[in-house]
């Protein structure tokens, strides 16, 4: 069972953080040469490694496998730090290029860009679950803006964690959940359970806000693709063909924008 135990640990905290199972072992081999017992010895030990590793190595070495951290600036900056804590924060260089003259041009606005789960620091074709294609540095998840009752455009968000709280088609707008949920991929809507909790109940989707965001990011020209939900495709009157939809064997896509590069 030990043994067993081991290798989940190490199993998850790789599909996690990618680097987190290779710490584990590491600091499991340093721990048993510390001569100090404590009832909490692993576990500071790989903390304190995996702190060390995430934030003094890793962004060192990602470069050599055409990677790099989002830069973070006061309009660039992670929705959760949790993000970065667990090295989903890595993108290609044209990637960080885009965002950035994204926020230039947006200057002059309320807005900020907060991104989501980006890409693992190395190796092309490692997955960064759930998601299906956040493996070669390309892709980067965005989070949509919302405003006040009066207008205003906030920079906070709906959930803890940034996904899982929807803005669901109304009455009158195609309902592709409900195509998806109906013939039986039932992932679809799974984003609602990792919301980590809602918060700013009182925040709505910000129409103008996202359009004119969308639009800025568009205008860029190593973008390939968008991916948003077709109802708000429709709402905010957007119909450039590189916006798309991504299809039902994903997740919904209207809590969060999907962006990559060509």
């Amino acid at each position: 069972m030990k043994i067993a135990f081991k290798i989940l640990l190490f199993t998850l905290l790789t599909i996690s953080t990618q680097i987190g199972g290779i710490v584990y072992i590491v600091s499991s081999l340093l721990s048993k040469k510390i001569k100090w017992n404590f009832k909490f010895k692993n576990s500071v030990a790989f903390i304190a490694l995996y702190l060390f590793t995430t934030f003094l190595i890793v962004p060192y070495t990602a470069p050599t496998f055409g990677r790099e951290r989002v830069k973070h600036t006061n309009k660039i900056q992670p929705t959760n730090y949790l993000t970065v804590l667990l090295n989903r924060n890595y993108v290609a260089p044209k990637l960080n290029i885009l965002l950035q003259k994204t926020a230039k041009q947006l200057k002059n606005k309320n807005i900020k860009i907060h991104y989501l789960d980006a890409n693992f620091p190395f190796i092309n074709k490692f997955p960064l679950l759930p998601h299906l294609s956040h493996n070669d540095g390309k892709k980067i998840d965005l989070s949509f803006l919302y405003e006040t009752e009066v207008g205003t455009i906030s920079n906070k968000q709906k959930s803890i964690s940034g996904y899982g709280v929807f803005e669901d088609p109304k009455p009158n707008e195609h309902n592709q959940i409900n195509v998806c949920l109906k013939k039986g991929y039932f992932q679809y809507d799974f984003p609602k359970y990792i919301t980590l909790g809602s918060i700013h109940k009182n925040l709505v989707f910000s129409n103008n806000g996202n359009k004119l965001f969308i639009k800025t990011l568009l205008k860029q020209k190593d973008l390939g693709k968008i991916f948003i939900e077709p109802h708000l495709k429709h709402r905010l009157e957007l119909n450039h063909k590189k916006i798309r939809y991504h299809g039902c064997r994903a997740v919904r896509h209207d809590d969060h924008i999907h962006v990559q590069l060509q």
